[in-house]
């Protein structure tokens, strides 16, 4: 994996890739910094970074991280564009964190896909990358080869969603943990909320309802139940569990129990229909049924893929961005 380090690169943005990769279990990731050349690189914040490799680690990866950088409009030199270019035609897996879309962009990476970046910037990059489908609301987007994110918090959700692809849901949801971070949320989920929480309720927060589900998801949990254990009305906990999250209170627990079902699949050599039961999906059918719909494949080829006899393949087809965990905090 090399991270490719740009001239003002945004520290955070650099930080987030780093940290999250070398915190997985095994270090199954060889990470390299790298920039146009070995040496010092300026970031935005005035302190320079050192990396230890120029572009032959792009040309020589399997995944590229592209972090944001300033000012994200400038031109970047051709050696850069070319090496970015050269990535996705051998079949590299591309992924930018915030602006670092851009540098995607003008290497024509993102033509003819979906594409996200920092919300205040989605415009600049619809407008001068028509090719470009831009989608300014969700966290990240995950088009398989190339995955893009939101600024900052959504880097940290996107390469959890890469540690979850390459090694499964109970080894993201570990690294998590240690970040003392929130388990990795769904990409489709706003980047930020328009609505806030009402003036008179501050401080009030769901999270311990989230985490009394989590506790009971082999339980027909419904709204109304969630309600009376935040002792809200149903429509006004609706409404508030959307702002906290994102989501709706029954998406949420779908995904949930679908999370907890891949770490079973994972983890134990429960039967289908055991797993059903425990996760709160009822049937081998409806766990199936799910499955397919949310995750593109059979709980028996992911238990295949995840187990823990099995060898972990980085290219392997991606998980959609809906099968993520939702947060208890």
């Amino acid at each position: 994996m090399a991270v490719l380090v740009l001239d003002d690169v945004l520290p955070l943005d650099l930080g987030i890739p780093a940290q999250v990769f070398i915190s997985v279990p095994g270090d199954p990731y060889d990470l390299t910094l790298c920039g146009r050349t070995a040496g010092s690189v300026p970031t935005a914040a005035g302190f320079a970074v050192t990396v230890t490799a120029g572009l032959e680690a792009v040309r020589g990866a399997d995944t590229v991280v592209v972090p944001g950088y300033e000012p994200h409009l400038r031109q970047l030199p051709a050696d850069v564009l070319a090496a970015l270019a050269g990535a996705r035609a051998r079949g590299a897996r591309l992924v930018s964190i915030c602006t670092g879309a851009f540098a995607l962009a003008a290497a024509g990476v993102l033509d003819g896909r979906k594409a996200t970046t920092h919300w205040k910037h989605a415009h600049e990059l619809a407008a001068r990358y028509p090719r470009v489908s831009v989608d300014p609301r969700v966290l990240y987007v995950d088009e398989g080869q190339v995955l893009t994110s939101a600024g900052v918090a959504a880097g940290i959700d996107l390469c959890l969603h890469l540690v979850r692809r390459d090694l499964g849901a109970q080894t993201a949801n570990q690294v998590a943990r240690s970040l003392v971070s929130a388990p990795h949320r769904d990409g489709g989920q706003a980047q930020y909320i328009e609505r806030p929480l009402a003036p008179e309720a501050p401080g009030v927060t769901l999270a311990p309802t989230r985490a009394w589900a989590l506790a009971r998801l082999h339980e027909p949990l419904t709204v109304r139940q969630l309600a009376a254990h935040a002792h809200l009305a149903p429509r006004t906990f609706a409404r508030r569990f959307v702002t906290e999250t994102g989501t709706t209170p029954l998406r949420w627990l779908l995904t949930a129990r679908l999370d907890r079902a891949r770490e079973l699949l994972e983890s134990t050599e429960l039967a289908v229909d055991h797993i059903a039961d425990r996760c709160g999906l009822g049937s081998p059918s409806n766990l199936r049924l799910h499955f397919r719909r949310t995750l593109g494949t059979t709980p028996t080829a992911y238990r295949a893929a995840f187990a823990p006899t099995a060898r972990p393949d980085f290219s392997q087809a991606h998980i959609p961005t809906t099968a993520a965990r939702p947060s208890a905090t």
